[in-house]
């Protein structure tokens, strides 16, 4: 019965998929809704692009393991970069009228810019859609037992076809649905699991003495691992085109601002209900901690609950990773075919630019399945492709918005240098630290070079 009801849930998203294809008129309903959301779909647009894999499985399986103090990357950090976004970036990025993030490097710095940061942009994704691919498949081998590789290959199925047809509107409708089904199933899912909440307070008592402990040991080394893990998600995901998209398909500037705050209030709130599910499964499945955290929570799901509530939480978990999967797809891939591909096909008319977007939707797609089956955890995934626009993309935004001596040198050297520095001692060196000097370089160089180029 349960395998019924999954399935059903699948064929509706892809309706729903094939619903908005028929508001798609034009390659700016494809890659922005026509700018037209409203608050409240805006809003549930945001929290369900970032509520994911990396929230209910990720971070709860990091929390079951380490505590809150494993956890500040993803939910806490991820939440203040919706926040930031709303009190600093929305409204300047909203008057510009963009098509794409890409095009904010064009503007403010030139062609070249364009180029490398729209590179880097796209291949910042592809372990992101890879975590939500891997969720996908986690989560039809416990329900369907399939094989993990066959049930990523049925997500990836399910989430290309209707991100293809439908775009941003398709990313819109299913978001909407979505992010009801996940309020309402995770709500149901602790109710029972906590007997109508009476033994929540027991289970956050009966954890050790440090699991709650929310600062870091007052040593320096912690105390720059603590700050880097707040900026990953917290600052490497504001130059994005999932966030800009988010903020660009607003019908209005007070909306972008308010969706986007909104927003981020909304998930830091309902992602604490994955955190205390965490606890009861850590309690019920401690041998979980040495094999495979990522099954516990679903684990305890399966055999602690009855139907109508597995049928809530695996809907509600379903939407949460699709969504995710669905907004991180069609992102790269309006980068790739608006910056990097479009502006060497002369006289491309708005219908074959539509088509263009929609096959790079295949090929970003494809090559993120191949990052899926490559085994990596999903909260490393999804931490590592944060990283690389941390320290390359993120300083040239900020100086791009806020300093008028921007200029193109100044935005190359700094990205490079970030993302050779941040590259040299995450993989070569393997250094704890390579977060924070790639992001150290990157502003140094950019501000070092402003002043010569002043002189």
């Amino acid at each position: 019965m349960l395998t019924v009801f999954v399935l059903l849930y699948l064929l509706v998203t892809l309706l729903l998929g094939l619903l908005a294809s028929t508001l798609v008129k034009s390659s700016k309903d494809y890659l922005l809704a026509g700018r037209s959301l409203p608050l409240y779909m805006a809003t549930f647009v945001t929290f369900a692009t970032w509520f994911g894999s990396e929230t209910v499985l990720g971070a709860s399986s990091v929390m079951a393991q380490e505590g809150l103090l494993g956890v500040i990357q993803d939910p806490f950090g991820a939440a203040l970069c919706l926040i930031l976004v709303g009190l600093f970036f929305a409204k300047p990025l909203y008057r510009m009228n963009l098509l794409t993030i890409g095009d904010f490097y064009r503007v403010v710095y030139g062609r070249r810019v364009e180029v490398i940061a729209s590179l880097m942009m796209v291949f910042s994704y592809f372990g992101w859609i890879a975590a939500q691919m891997v969720a996908i498949g986690i989560i039809l081998h416990l329900l369907l037992g399939v094989p993990q590789v066959i049930g990523i290959l049925l997500g990836f199925g399910v989430v290309l076809a209707y991100t293809f047809l439908g775009g941003m509107w398709a990313v819109s409708l299913t978001d909407f649905l979505q992010t009801v089904v996940i309020v309402v199933g995770l709500v149901a899912v602790l109710y029972e699991v906590s007997s109508g909440f009476s033994q929540i307070a027991h289970v956050i008592a009966s954890q050790p003495p440090d699991f709650y402990r929310f600062l870091p040991e007052p040593t320096l080394k912690d105390a720059l691992l603590y700050v880097s893990a707040w900026i990953t998600i917290g600052l490497g995901s504001i130059p994005q085109q999932d966030v800009f998209q988010r903020v660009m398909s607003s019908k209005s500037e007070r909306v972008a601002v308010l969706s986007t705050l909104l927003g981020g209030v909304m998930y830091l709130t309902v992602a604490m209900v994955p955190l205390l599910l965490a606890l009861f499964a850590r309690n019920k499945y401690p041998e979980f901690l040495q094999v495979d955290p990522q099954l516990m929570l679903p684990t305890m799901i399966m055999e602690h609950v009855s139907l109508p509530v597995k049928v809530l939480f695996f809907g509600a978990l379903l939407s949460a990773i699709m969504s995710t999967a669905s907004s991180a797809v069609l992102a790269p891939a309006s980068v790739l075919s608006e910056n990097l591909i479009r502006p060497y096909l002369r006289d491309l008319s708005d219908r074959q630019f539509l088509w263009l977007t929609r096959f790079c939707v295949l090929g970003v797609s494809s090559v993120s399945l191949v990052f899926a089956l490559s085994g990596e955890s999903i909260y490393h995934l999804v931490g590592s492709s944060s990283a690389l626009s941390l320290v390359s993309l993120f300083v040239p935004l900020v100086a791009g918005l806020y300093f008028k001596s921007s200029h193109s040198t100044s935005a190359l050297v700094s990205m490079m240098s970030g993302f050779l520095s941040w590259t040299l001692l995450e993989y070569i060196l393997e250094s704890e630290f390579a977060l924070l000097v790639g992001l150290t370089f990157s502003a140094v160089s950019y501000v070092v070079c402003a002043l010569l180029w002043k002189k």
